[in-house]
């Protein structure tokens, strides 16, 4: 399991752990006032600071210890994530209260484009997007935000995936839970920070993908489906056939989505 596990899990996995969706952590009065800054703080200033360390990455050929360090202890702090395959994610939403899709702050940040793949989920009977500032997207209060049932959400993310989208676990100040996003690489504020800066600012999954070499066809889909570059082309008796890295696989499912061959399996990273 992963370090939030330990933390956060109280002996499960964590994301898992009712007490991370729990109103009292929603009653934090400093987390309510993160919450009602959170698109500014978390994205506006997110990219910002992105650009800034990708010309030092740029020039380097890595950032500083010490900035790494810190970039992910706030992270880690405050707006932190884990992959997850769509079962997981599934799991997840079939059990809030309450969900609605809102537009995606790294998509308007990047293109001022409003794209709706972020999933706002709530298990009490307070919700705590109810705080969030949509004036940040031109719309009013009561605006961009859409209610949805849980299986509406999941058949929308399972479209996503179709699509390429990873899907991804977020918190709202550590460890409370609140969001769900669908993320491609090029749209994607942690994405991005991953591939400019070689900082993950999200877990990996708990589960790693896994090939069967003897179902195998070698027909490369897994590789270019592929956004961690986890995946290559192994000989084996004389054929071809993918093999997955599992220190670079995040575990997100889009390479057995793909496999016709049906050669690919989730299994537990541990």
């Amino acid at each position: 399991m992963c370090q939030f596990c330990t933390q956060h899990g109280d002996g499960k996995i964590w994301y898992k752990n009712a007490a991370n969706y729990s109103q009292d952590l929603l009653a934090d009065l400093e987390r309510r006032k993160y919450i009602e800054n959170f698109l500014s703080s978390a994205f506006s200033e997110g990219f910002q600071t992105l650009g800034r360390l990708e010309t030092i990455f740029r020039k380097k050929g890595k950032l500083p210890d010490a900035v790494k360090a810190a970039m992910l202890k706030k992270a880690k702090a405050e707006h932190f994530g884990q992959v997850l395959p769509i079962e997981e994610i599934a799991d997840v939403v079939t059990r809030a209260a309450t969900i609605v899709r809102m537009p995606c702050a790294c998509r308007w940040n990047i293109a001022k484009k409003e794209e709706q793949c972020c999933y706002a989920v709530s298990y009490g009977p307070e919700a705590w997007y109810n705080d969030i500032d949509m004036s940040y997207f031109g719309k009013a209060q009561n605006e961009g935000l859409e209610t949805l049932s849980a299986e509406a959400a999941v058949s929308q993310m399972r479209a996503m995936e179709e699509q390429g989208a990873v899907h991804t676990i977020w918190t709202m100040m550590t460890p409370f839970i609140g969001a769900i996003c669908n993320c491609r690489p090029e749209d994607c504020l942690a994405m991005l920070t991953l591939s400019r800066t070689a900082v993950e600012t999200m877990e990996r999954a708990e589960q790693v993908a896994a090939v069967d070499a003897s179902l195998c066809t070698g027909c490369g889909l897994c590789e270019e489906a592929c956004h961690f570059q986890a995946i290559d082309s192994h000989k084996r008796h004389g054929m071809s056939h993918a093999h997955i890295d599992p220190s670079k696989c995040f575990g997100c499912g889009l390479c057995r989505r793909v496999c016709s061959a049906g050669a690919i399996t989730m299994i537990s990273r541990s």
